[in-house]
């Protein structure tokens, strides 16, 4: 095998081990004993791969159930659940009218009455229903997107400006139980923070929500200064959580077909958190450091890094880092740099990520693409494509952050 086909064995093998299926069944095990009526609410960007499981394990005892998830990933009918298409990573009208439809199913429950409640990462844009008028609320997230602000800053934020976020949806749900299952795409599982935690007591405050706005010269309207100084519920005595799935699973599945195909694999972090360039930058300088090691290695990072918009090109946090390695490993033979998402999705395009390798920057050049350039411009996308870069997986299924994987192979191996 090929250094590239050794990549995208070491691709399949992680996303096959965080698909929600098994995690979702082995949760529902836990399910406890109601003599009301059983509804569902999936949510994210694994929605309907979750609310797929959730239908076969209940069969009849499932009255109903709303599954919201984003664009081209509904993968087919689920019995008794709808499902919704909407926007991410901005809120759009669907967002809204889906969100609407799932209030309407959770109102007005009586106290035996049970809400099986999906979670996984995107659900902060696809599930929503606003506190300030759509356009408000689109422009502050594109806001929060382009200054380079992380995950946990960007639902601060987004959980102030919403009827449903933060735990209120859980209040919505209020007298019955809430039962949530929840596919972690943030570093460190912090459940009031994923999909900014329809379903979790807030630990952050307006304090915090306020210095992010001040931290990163945000534009807000008075109103939506007000709501962010408005605190978000704190105890949520109706709610059981479970968390079914997390990017060390990722990582922990890479490390091991990294053995089986004889690599020596390094496990740098599953909390990688910089700007996708220095990221991209730093894996390249270990390959310039090891590449005459004489073994195969491999180095292996989870996390999600973020991307300060310098420019109005195409691209995403994965394909930045790939594209910014490419650099640093110019010329070497044998190293290839892989990153991408787990959802599939990368940024606002159809690519899961990048993979480069040695001759990704000359094959560049020859076209009169300088990589510098490209990254000051954020078009990573259309680089990438020009060099058969961009990793192609469609929607997976899961949604579990990001992998990135080093690869040394010496010839003689």
């Amino acid at each position: 095998m090929s250094i590239k086909d050794d990549a995208f064995s070491i691709m399949h093998a992680a996303l096959n081990s965080a698909m929600p299926d098994e995690a979702v069944k082995k949760a529902l095990r836990e399910l406890p004993e109601t003599s009301g009526k059983i509804y569902l609410t999936a949510i994210g960007k694994a929605a309907w791969q979750m609310s797929k499981a959730a239908s076969e394990i209940l069969g009849e005892r499932l009255t109903k159930g709303i599954c919201i998830t984003k664009y081209d990933h509904v993968m087919g009918e689920i019995p008794r659940v709808v499902c919704y298409e909407a926007g991410h990573p901005v809120v759009d009208e669907n967002s809204v009218s889906a969100a609407r439809e799932a209030i309407r199913l959770v109102e007005h429950l009586e106290p035996d009455d049970l809400v099986i409640f999906l979670v996984s990462g995107g659900g902060s844009a696809l599930f929503e229903n606003p506190a300030i008028p759509l356009d408000e609320l689109q422009d502050i997230t594109r806001q929060l997107l382009a200054c380079g602000a992380d995950i946990t800053e960007i639902n601060t934020i987004r959980k102030r400006l919403s009827h449903v976020k933060g735990g209120k949806f859980a209040e919505l749900c209020a007298p019955a139980k809430v039962f949530s299952i929840i596919l972690s795409d943030i570093i460190g599982d912090p459940l009031d923070m994923i999909a900014s935690g329809p379903a979790y007591p807030d630990h952050s405050t307006n304090t915090d929500a306020l210095n992010i706005v001040r931290k990163y010269s945000l534009k807000f309207s008075p109103v939506a200064l007000n709501l962010l100084s408005e605190e978000t519920p704190k105890e949520l005595p109706n709610v059981e959580n479970h968390i079914t799935g997390s990017v060390r699973q990722l990582c922990k599945a890479a490390e091991d077909e990294c053995l089986r195909l004889g690599y020596e694999p390094h496990f740098l972090t599953a909390s990688l958190t910089c700007e996708a360039r220095e990221a991209g930058s730093f894996l390249a300088s270990i390959a310039r450091d090891h590449i005459h090691d004489g073994k195969a290695q491999a180095y292996i990072c989870g996390g999600e890094t973020v991307v300060h918009l310098t420019g109005k090109g195409l691209g995403g946090r994965n394909q930045e880092l790939a594209l910014s390695a490419a650099e640093g490993i110019a010329g070497l033979d044998n190293v290839l740099l892989f990153s991408l998402g787990s959802d599939g999705t990368d940024g606002p395009t159809d690519a899961a990520g990048g993979i480069v390798d040695g001759n990704t920057c000359s094959i560049l050049s020859e076209q009169g693409i300088q990589i510098s350039a490209v990254l000051q411009n954020n078009d990573a996308y259309h680089a990438l494509k020009k060099c058969d870069g961009l990793i192609m997986t469609g929607p997976t299924g899961t949604n579990v952050n990001d992998i990135t994987v080093l690869l040394i192979k010496p010839e003689v191996l």
